[in-house]
This record gives structure tokens, C-alpha cells and sequence, in this order.
């Protein structure tokens, strides 16, 4: 867990810091407003609510936010071939980058989850696919495309399958 952690505080960027500063600053403000106010009760309320609100609502989906806008990016299955010999599948797909910025480091990842018939069935088999693999992709310029491709080995599963393409960058 302390590993994850110092791996995510080590990816930050400068307008991450100033994503949590601002957050922080604003718990401040507003524990500081409640203070002053306790006199009123449900105005001090408010003010310690809304400032606990902003430490813990505000990075999470700030953070969330501010990398959809300044990371957008799109890709694309092209296709996917289950291969008869061996026991694998192959994945093929693109991926655009559509911020403004040019992108270091892409992990792009495939996800092979079950389909039946049950449309709440296939909801839960997204959330937990059976196999699942990651590539990354460096140096991917501002407004460019690139084709990858994925070797998902071994895949022995018989029935019928979908494959799901995400990618996160920085």
C-alpha cells in the first residue's frame, strides 16, 4: 500500500499540487469561518461540513476531472482474433491523443470479460474480467495516432467473450 502510494505522489504534476494546495487551503478557510461564527450553530455546522467536504470531495474529483481534460485521449478496437493453435488471442487497436499536451507514457490495457444473454450479468462480468493484460507506449505527440497490439496468452476460454481498450497517460 506504501508503495502505491509514494507511486502515485511520484506521478503528480504541477497542476496536481496545485489541485491539493487549493484544497487544503479552502478546509482551512472554512474551519477557520466556522470558528469565528460559532456563536450561530448551524452556520458553524455548515461551514465545518462544507470544509471537510472540500478536503475530501475536492482532490478526488478534481484529480479525476483535470486528468480526463488535460490527458483525453481515445482508442479504438480495430480487431480481435482467437487464434486456433495456440492457446492465445490477439487484439488489435489504436489510440489518438486528443489533449493538448504530448503524452510520455500510455498504459493501455485489455480486458476479456464473459457476455451471456442477462443484461445485469454482463454489468457484473465488466466490473471483474477473467483476463486482463497491459502494454505501455511511449512518446505519443500531441494530435497523433499509433496502432498496437496485444498477444493475451493463455486464453483457453470456449464461450462466448468480449474485449474492452482503455488507456491512462501522462
Amino acid at each position: 500500500m506504501k508503495e502505491k502510494l509514494l507511486t502515485f505522489i511520484h506521478g503528480w504534476i504541477l497542476y496536481d499540487y496545485i489541485l491539493f494546495g487549493v484544497s487544503f487551503l479552502l478546509f482551512i478557510l472554512f474551519i477557520i469561518l466556522a470558528l469565528v461564527l460559532r456563536k450561530k450553530l448551524i452556520v458553524a455546522l455548515f461551514f465545518m461540513l462544507f470544509g471537510f467536504a472540500s478536503l475530501v470531495l475536492g482532490p478526488t474529483l478534481g484529480y479525476i476531472q483535470m486528468h480526463k481534460y488535460l490527458f483525453k485521449n481515445s482508442v479504438k478496437l480495430l480487431s480481435q482474433k482467437k487464434l486456433h493453435f495456440v492457446p492465445a488471442l490477439i487484439v488489435k487497436g489504436v489510440i489518438a491523443n486528443e489533449s493538448k499536451f504530448n503524452f510520455t507514457e500510455c498504459k493501455i490495457t485489455a480486458e476479456v470479460y464473459k457476455v451471456t444473454k442477462n443484461k445485469y450479468k454482463n454489468y457484473l462480468f465488466k466490473l471483474k474480467p477473467f483476463q486482463k493484460m497491459s502494454i505501455l507506449e511511449q512518446d505519443l505527440p500531441k494530435e497523433q495516432t499509433r496502432e498496437f497490439k496485444f498477444i493475451i496468452e493463455p486464453f483457453t476460454y470456449k464461450k462466448d467473450y468480449n474485449v474492452s481498450l482503455g488507456a491512462n497517460c501522462k
